[in-house]
């Protein structure tokens, strides 16, 4: 269903966007990687195979970056059947000490950063053959048991979900499916960058909800999960898809 097929993975250079890029290449896709990482996208492209992969430096939070990258991806591999709106961050940090520049970056590249790459996209998908959109939001955004001190981030993942559902409505006409995939814990790098100090206090406070955690699927897992939405055939689309682990792991400290 995917072979041949042409996609660009917003984040693509770690984490969940590069076991979705592996995972879809795998299956005979090839795949545009957009991050702001240069190092991590050259990596992953060698990673991968320049065959199939090609890496465009760009920030989801511009949308002259944006539009300029799809536009490149396009040019490379002479179509677009999808894209995977996989770029995110997160600050963690009790409300009322959230830093200003930490909130607007979270806004900007997991919300924001959604809507102008949906925005980009549209005009390269419309009249293609089955062409997609996946929206990646987090369990975050739903459950109360994900990490503490995440309120921005939820947040920005909840108007990721409540805007892919216009937008699978909206989209309809033009024959271009949209799924929302809401992702539990994984083992990831995506914390990496995180201030100690605030990471801990996070942890403090999701501890006091209890000693075990959802927590403890691979990245390929949730690849997986978005090359399953990616196969439906033209006419039926994978509204809302929600993958968590199903295990109690002991929280860690």
């Amino acid at each position: 269903m995917l072979k041949d097929k042409v996609y660009i993975v917003t984040g693509g250079s770690k984490g969940f966007g590069l076991a979705t890029a592996k995972s879809l290449v795998g299956r005979g896709a090839r795949v545009g990687l957009l991050s702001r990482n240069e190092a991590g996208l050259q990596q992953a492209v060698a990673e991968i195979g320049s065959d199939h992969a090609l890496g465009v430096a760009s920030n989801v939070a511009h949308r002259e970056d944006i539009s300029a990258a799809f536009e490149q991806v396009k040019a490379h591999f002479g179509r677009l059947d999808g894209l995977i709106n996989n770029a995110g961050m997160a600050r963690p940090g009790p409300v009322e000490h959230l830093i200003e520049a930490e909130v607007l970056m979270q806004v900007q590249t997991n919300f924001l950063g959604t809507v102008f790459c949906c925005q980009a996209a549209i005009p390269l998908l419309r009249g293609g053959e089955n062409p997609r959109i996946i929206n990646i939001s987090s369990a975050s955004a739903w459950h109360y048991d994900e990490m503490g001190h995440l309120s921005i981030y939820a947040a920005t993942k909840a108007a990721v979900e409540r805007f892919s559902r216009d937008l699978y409505v909206e989209l309809q006409p033009d024959g271009i499916g949209v799924t929302c995939l809401r992702p539990g814990g994984a083992w990831t790098s995506f914390a990496e960058d995180w201030d100690a100090q605030a990471l801990q206090a996070g942890i403090d406070a999701w501890h006091d909800r209890g000693k075990y955690m959802s927590t403890g699927m691979e990245p390929e897992q949730v690849g997986d999960a978005v090359a399953y939405a990616l196969s439906q055939p033209a006419g039926v689309a994978v509204d809302l898809l929600e993958i968590r682990p199903n295990m109690q792991t002991p929280k860690l400290r």
